[in-house]
């Protein structure tokens, strides 16, 4: 990508402001004072390597790289908590889950707590959440909410508008397009800044087309992640785990293989669900879904595939799917994007475009999120800010850090309890010689669905350090640089000794930076 430095310069509240400061003073009774607007965008479980901005393996997805193209591209942009849950607490509160309290998806979000659209809200701006809260209470702080209820239905879903309770006929990221494209044109007050917020549901499990994208990519064959077969040597916490597209990817549920003659069955305990699922469609749904998965299920009961065929399988019939969710995604994206230009918004509204996690395309044969591994700790982060910087911006940054940015870029100061920097400086374009060096991660729901293990860990430029506790002890050690896919585990390894002991201070000064009790349970 091109670095181009702007001509004009932004202040915290979105004025222009000449680079010339004898300019500046000449021109300041001119002023137009124009504040940014903000529309953050987020998928649930929309990985890196889907997006042709970062990986042209799989897909192309133009209207998402257009955000990048005419901004910045983050390439070192993580999370606190790789669960859609807390990382969404993590988001709106700019602190860690410990501090939060949302450390987990059984727990409900305190919502009297301050949240950055809070602080918005007193300082003028208008606030919406449309689409996936996930967060178990309703959300406060914002002026319009009309949320998905629970994970969201792709199909016919049901919203809570503001409180009241409605279902719509349609395809879930189309809905939430076009409830968001709706607010800004007809229920927003446009003499006022505003911050909105397009959670979709996509691409999150059971990764369920748009009736039109169901026959796309047809005639693609995705490649093999080199480590899909991993054995898991020397990681004891990535054995146990319940993520894997062989064993635990379920045929009906996950696949579509509901079958009318009942003849599939699975060992999950999914397949009631995977065929409730088909049920609750309308009439029209279910002729479109028939003629294109019968055919599908059709072939692989006559194929009867097992062992590699069968895992093989697997794994194209879900990265299919996934492609077509991702690709309605990018439709959408762009539907967004072409209100915003043919309603002059382009020129005084950040656009960010993001997920609340990362996810796995089979890397270590596996589907989801949660661990600490680069996959699904890692998270796309695009964002385009009007005069600011282009290209790609290499420092490490991470969810709780968008409070704080979006706050600095309304002019609102941003309290020191947040544990979030503003990376509004780097977005201008701007070196910031003291930006962070590590990063800490704490995972929590265990036990739980897919079993990964609780733990906690601290990520450098290089170098990564993870501890498993609870029902397990052990450390896991990654050179980065050597090892990208996280294969070797070298903790305990002769000649570590020193890297071990300074990343281990560096987790605690940390730990102790964010007040994280667990400092005071488990020490080494």
């Amino acid at each position: 990508m091109s670095r181009v430095t702007p001509v004009l310069l932004y202040s915290l509240t979105g004025a222009v402001v000449l680079s010339s400061l004898s300019s500046c003073k000449e021109k300041k009774s001119e002023e137009v004072k124009k504040t940014m607007n903000v529309v953050y965008i987020m998928c649930d479980d929309h990985s890196y390597q889907t997006i042709s901005a970062y990986d042209q393996r799989y897909m192309q997805t133009p209207n998402i790289d257009r955000i990048a193209s005419e901004g910045v591209r983050f390439t070192n942009s993580f999370v606190a908590n790789s669960l859609s849950g807390p990382s969404r607490a993590c988001m709106l509160t700019g602190k860690h889950s410990h501090a939060n309290g949302f450390t987990d998806n059984t727990i409900t979000f305190d919502g009297s707590q301050q949240t950055f659209p809070k602080l918005l809200q007193a300082n003028g701006y208008q606030t919406a959440m449309i689409g996936k809260w996930h967060l178990v209470s309703e959300p406060t702080g914002f002026d319009y909410w009309d949320i998905l209820i629970g994970q969201g239905d792709y199909y016919n879903p049901k919203f809570i508008k503001n409180g009241e309770r409605v279902q719509r006929e349609g395809y879930a990221t189309n809905i939430v397009t076009d409830l968001a494209i709706n607010w800004m044109d007809s229920i927003r007050d446009k003499s006022k800044p505003f911050c909105l917020f397009i959670h979709h549901k996509a691409p999150h499990r059971t990764w369920m087309p748009d009736l039109c994208d169901l026959d796309l990519y047809d005639d693609v064959i995705y490649p093999m992640p080199e480590n899909f077969y991993d054995k898991y040597e020397g990681r004891i916490p990535a054995s146990k785990q319940e993520m894997s597209i062989i064993k635990d990817m379920d045929l009906v549920y996950d696949l579509k293989m509901a079958d009318k003659e009942n003849e599939i069955h699975t060992t999950t305990g999914l397949e009631e669900a995977g065929r409730n699922m088909y049920n609750a469609l309308n009439p029209e749904q279910k002729a479109a879904w028939d003629k294109h998965y019968d055919p599908i299920i059709a072939r692989f009961k006559k194929d009867k595939l097992t062992g590699k065929a069968l895992a093989e399988w697997k794994y194209q019939q879900y990265m299919h799917d996934y492609m077509r969710v991702i690709h309605s995604v990018d439709r959408n994206v762009g539907r967004v994007l072409k209100y915003l230009e043919e309603n002059g918004l382009m020129g005084n509204t950040m656009i960010v475009y993001t997920s609340d996690q990362g996810f796995y395309m089979g890397e270590h044969g596996w589907f989801d999120k949660r661990f600490m591994y680069e996959e699904s700790f890692r998270t796309p982060l695009m964002v385009r800010l009007p005069g600011g910087k282009k290209g790609d911006i290499d420092e490490m940054v991470q969810n709780i850090d968008y409070g704080p940015t979006i706050l600095d870029l309304a002019g609102v100061k941003v309290p020191s309890d947040m544990h979030g920097v503003s990376f509004l400086p780097l977005l201008k374009g701007e070196k910031v010689s003291d930006w962070r060096k590590s990063l800490y991660y704490h995972f929590y729901e265990y036990p739980a669905e897919h079993a990964v293990r609780r733990h906690y860990g601290v990520r450098t430029d290089r170098y990564k350090l993870m501890h498993f506790y609870n029902d397990i002890d052990c450390w896991e050690l990654y050179d980065l640089q050597e090892d990208r896919m996280e294969m070797h585990n070298i903790y305990g390894q002769p000649g570590t000794e020193k890297l071990t002991k300074e990343l281990k201070d560096e987790l605690l000064r940390l730990q102790v930076q964010y007040d994280d009790p667990i400092r005071n349970i488990y020490k080494d």
